[in-house]
């Protein structure tokens, strides 16, 4: 996925340097590509899918907590 944006990224910067450029075209990319992949491991991301999974996950927590709460407060007014 983050080599899918990476990839994207570079396209579009390929894009912008100059034709005349062209010798150093292909060694600006490397050094570029290369950047943004050091640049991007270092910072602490996590993929969509993990991101979902964790949503879907605390929505589910939440519920069980409100249901609980329900719980309690029924039993309190019983006592």
């Amino acid at each position: 996925m983050l080599k899918q944006q990476i990839e994207s990224l570079m396209t579009d910067l390929s894009k912008v340097i100059p034709n005349d450029l062209e010798e150093t075209k292909s060694e600006i990319e490397s050094n570029i590509r290369a950047s943004l992949i050091a640049s991007f491991s270092k910072l602490d991301l996590v993929t969509r899918e993990e991101f979902d999974i964790q949503s879907e996950l605390l929505k589910r927590s939440r519920a069980k907590l409100e249901q609980l709460e329900q719980q309690i407060s029924e039993l309190e007014e019983k006592l």
